[in-house]
């Protein structure tokens, strides 16, 4: 676990106090990665990349990059990603039942190469007051995001793949077999419905990740992964620190739950992953707590609460765990309800 800056140390406590109330069997080695707090280091980065490799599995907050030049181009957070080699970003925009937004109904993927273009920080002052920067591109890469997207694709289901590109600026080796769209930010916005996989560069995906995201209720409620041949890291579907809600008790840990719970389905912990995203699903539907970013006035304590309540909906169907202490050979702290057959 990597909480990060911004809220991030706040939303990772409230996947914690979620995972405890609903006994989930994952325990977090945490690393505490910072540059704008001032802890960041290559011994703190080569403790986290060491850590991946036993665990392969990593849930992250936002890692912030500082804005002033401190003698190295490449952030913290994409030393990390080109360390572990986490070419493949994923982000799958879907609207939640309960909260309407100008589109419902919507459910689309967004698959971004993340290793190469403009964030490669390849960089340079060749005059004063003239910053060059070099977007490399390669073949091999390209082929590699395309194939992961139509895998992709054809493992969930999905009919369609789109590449996104510039071409009527700047020439592609992209992907063939896809429906090619240039930059289809205005397109999206208008008939979103039009779209199921796109896959696109590094910036571009940056840039649509977070117009998606906005379509079904913004920052806070869009789960992420990234992927390697070897490592998988759960975070936020539109990286954003939300500096200014830090403290405030205000952030929305719905998008954090979500990739947490993606996380226990990739750890094929199905019960407990299906578990925690039902019930954050569930407090979304009735609408009763909303944090601020989905115009309530719910604290985030307010809403893990009341995820919290909804882990185990059938409780009253059976009297609860508690009334089945008497069953013979039955041991709560061990054995599974047999009225919901999940863990005590």
């Amino acid at each position: 676990m990597l909480p990060g800056d911004g809220v991030g140390p706040e939303l990772m406590h409230a996947v914690k106090e979620v995972f405890k109330a609903a006994s989930v069997p994952v325990v977090f080695d945490e690393h505490h990665l910072s540059e704008v707090q001032n802890m960041a280091s290559e011994e703190k980065l080569d403790q986290v990349v060491d850590s991946m490799k036993e665990s392969k599995v990593a849930l992250i907050g936002k890692i912030h990059t500082p804005m002033e030049y401190k003698g190295e181009l490449a952030s913290y957070d994409m030393r990390l990603r080109r360390k572990l080699d986490l070419f493949a970003n994923v982000v799958h925009v879907k609207s939640l039942p309960g909260y309407k937004t100008r589109h419902n109904n919507l459910d689309l993927v967004i698959i971004r190469e993340q290793t190469e273009g403009e964030y490669s920080s390849l960089e340079h002052e060749s005059a004063k007051g003239v910053i060059e920067c070099l977007k490399i591109i390669t073949r091999a890469k390209s082929q590699r995001i395309a194939k992961f997207a139509f895998d992709y694709a054809t493992k969930k289901g999905r009919s369609k793949v789109t590449a996104v590109h510039k071409a009527n600026i700047i020439s592609p080796c992209w992907v063939r077999g896809a429906s090619h769209l240039p930059l289809p930010s205005v397109k999206l916005v208008q008939n979103p419905y039009q779209f199921d996989v796109l896959v696109m560069p590094n910036l571009y995906g940056n840039i649509i990740d977070n117009l998606a995201a906005g379509l079904v209720g913004g920052a806070g409620v869009v789960p992420g992964e990234s992927y390697s041949a070897e490592y998988a890291v759960f975070e936020m579907g539109a990286r954003h620190p939300f500096a200014q809600a830090v403290g405030r008790n205000i952030a929305n840990p719905t998008a954090m739950l979500l990739s947490a719970a993606n996380m226990l389905r990739h750890l094929n912990l199905e019960f407990h992953s299906n578990l925690i995203a039902d019930a954050v699903k569930k407090v979304i539907k009735v609408g009763k707590v909303r944090t601020r970013d989905l115009g309530g006035y719910s604290t985030t304590s307010d809403f893990v609460k009341s995820v919290i309540d909804n882990l185990h909906p059938h409780y009253g169907a059976h009297g609860g765990h508690g009334g089945l202490r008497h069953i013979r050979g039955f041991h709560p702290s061990r054995d599974s309800c047999p009225g919901c057959l999940g863990p005590l």
